[in-house]
């Protein structure tokens, strides 16, 4: 583990302490530490104002949300929910938090929450539209690579890795071997689920501390129209174990024009919920690549549809959802650039975003702290966020002219291995949809669908 100062230690120590005492008996000791926080929580922070709100959901056992945080405790392993406790609350917020602060503070430039790499490009399947089907086994970070990611990244308060691909589980043994060095860290990765069996679940109980979330199209047809026929009955074996097994997961969705109807239905989140899935990671299909297919776009009424049933749902489902791009209200618009995370590829190029292949450092040559100070990070950081609703928070497929801007003035290059992509070329391809988009999002901004708290003037470089 990373060294932790004297103050660090105090802290992970008293909240250890909280921790086991919320776990043996969470209905009635969650409320009084609740209780507690809610009187001497203070104002400045507003932590007396969220210990409210969870208290309110804690009284009304009907709640879904109540539903959603008891199932942690009915459906979890015991000691995978306390080691992921430990590495999200005391070492990824409480501490990782501070240091993060600090170093933003001391080096003028975004330092991220959480890291997003990937272990390989290679990948078991080939499903439409996506760049890495077409990379095959070309690029893969050795082990020690990984290792020295995780290393630097926890020096700057990074706690929390993802890893996509490729599929990723195509490494699953040396990414247990990370989770084993690295235990006071949190890892989940992208992956097809396809991969998972009997023994990489047993391998998952032992380290505790890696999360799966398996990427699905929807219900079977769907599923396999795009990944391969057979791959949504690969999927549901994975989860079948893993629910039996006591192991949280969760799913990973891309709603295009094909399937947006079923992934945003009540019928599939009850699915996924009955199958024992706890978070949905909800993304929209981006055209990225010479090769992609821009025809799976969902349009715009499209994507209102799924900003308004993600809401209704988490009224009602015990699940919980992030979409990374109708949730920019929530984030104070685009996450990416180190501002919360960034991307590092299966050949070291380092990205600030998982969809946008433009680099101009790579950890072969930089450090990370070199990187998030390169010409790209500090346009990222300089004009977020791209626009001031932050409902139409990405510079790719909201505002495509702040991405072509900071590429162009930053020099980066594309970073894609077979048939690099120029930047004009990529965003053209984004601007209708960004056009259809952007009387939608302005009519519902408008109407204060939206956190107050997170508006900011708009400071993008193309503008």
């Amino acid at each position: 583990m990373s060294n932790r100062t004297a103050t660090e230690k105090i802290k992970a120590f008293g909240a250890k302490q909280v921790i086991s005492y919320l776990d043996k008996d969470p209905d009635k000791n969650v409320p009084k530490v609740l209780d507690w926080l809610e009187k001497h929580g203070g104002k400045s922070n507003n932590i007396s104002g969220q210990a409210r709100m969870i208290k309110e959901v804690f009284e009304d056992k009907g709640n879904n949300w109540y539903k959603l945080i008891k199932s942690l405790w009915t459906d979890i392993d015991d000691e995978q929910r306390m080691k992921l406790f430990e590495n999200f609350v005391i070492n990824g917020t409480m501490i990782g938090s501070k240091r993060q602060a600090d170093m933003e503070i001391k080096h003028g430039c975004n330092i991220p929450w959480a890291i997003l790499f990937d272990p390989t490009s290679a990948c078991n399947l080939k499903c439409i539209g996506c760049w890495a089907s077409e990379y095959g086994n070309k690029d893969n970070l050795t082990y020690e690579q990984l290792d020295d990611i995780v290393s630097q990244a926890k020096a700057m308060g990074t706690y929390f890795f993802l890893f996509s691909g490729g599929e990723p589980l195509v490494r699953k043994k040396d990414i247990i071997k990370l989770c084993e060095a690295h235990s006071d860290c949190a890892f989940l990765a992208f992956t097809n689920g396809t991969l998972i069996d009997e023994a990489f679940a047993d391998e998952m109980l032992r380290v505790k501390n890696f999360v799966p979330a398996i990427s699905v199209e929807g219900f079977e047809e769907a599923t396999d129209a795009r990944r391969g026929k057979g791959t949504y009955a690969a999927v549901v074996r994975a989860m079948e174990i893993l629910k039996r097994k006591k192991l949280l997961y969760g799913i990973s969705c891309c709603y295009t024009k094909q399937n947006t109807d079923v992934i945003g239905s009540e019928e599939y989140f009850d699915d996924m919920i009955d199958k024992g899935a706890k978070f949905a990671w909800l993304f929209t299909y981006i055209p990225v690549g010479n090769d992609a297919v821009p025809e799976l776009m969902a349009t715009a009424e499209q994507r209102k549809y799924m900003y308004d049933q993600v809401r209704a749902f988490r009224k009602t489902k015990s699940l919980f959802t992030m979409d990374f791009w109708n949730d920019g209200e929530f984030a104070g618009g685009c996450i990416a650039g180190g501002r919360t995370y960034l991307h590092i590829n299966a050949n070291g190029d380092i990205e600030p975003c998982a969809f946008i292949h433009y680099s101009d450092s790579n950890i072969r040559e930089k450090t990370l702290l070199e990187a998030y100070k390169s010409p790209l990070f500090m346009q990222y950081r300089l004009n977020q966020p791209f626009n001031n609703n932050h409902l139409r928070p990405c510079p790719l497929l909201d505002n495509p002219d702040c991405l072509v801007s900071m590429v162009e003035k930053s020099g980066a290059q594309s970073t894609d291995m077979l048939d690099p992509e120029n930047v004009r070329s990529l965003t053209a391809k984004c601007k209708k949809a960004a056009k259809d988009w952007a009387p939608v999002a302005d009519e519902i901004w408008e109407n204060g669908h939206f956190c107050s708290n997170c508006q900011r003037g708009n400071r993008c470089a193309a503008k």
